[in-house]
């Protein structure tokens, strides 16, 4: 597995954390102290702010879960991948995006831009 695919894993691992302790540790582990988020609904910095930022999408969404979508790409320190979020109930991906991560030299996150690409029809 390389770093970028090795990130990217601990990524949804924090973005699919099922409690508040599990999410915490999954995003400890996944970004750097100082990490940001970055998408055109949140701009954050730090492990709390992002918790939250993951459990307010899970408030909006709850029984879904985050896939990848396609294969991550990588070079130097910076990588990209797809993603949607999946309903458990029936496979239904109302909303589906694209990241550009950057990784620091112990691999966890220092930085994600995100991009919707598709969101729900109100």
């Amino acid at each position: 597995m390389t770093m970028y695919v090795a990130a990217v894993a601990r990524y949804f691992e924090a973005w699919n954390a099922a409690d508040a302790d599990g999410l915490a540790k999954a995003v400890a582990a996944a970004w750097s102290e100082e990490g940001t988020y970055t998408d055109p609904l949140a701009d954050v910095r730090g492990h709390e702010a992002i918790a939250a930022v993951i459990r307010a999408v899970h408030e909006q969404f709850p029984g879904h879960r985050f896939t990848r979508a396609g294969e991550v790409d990588g070079n130097h320190h910076i990588a990209r991948f797809g993603w949607e979020l999946v309903s458990t109930a029936d496979g239904s991906a109302p909303v589906a995006g694209s990241d550009v991560i950057t990784l620091a030299e112990d691999g966890r996150i220092t930085s994600v831009l995100g991009f919707l690409d598709r969101l729900p029809v109100a």
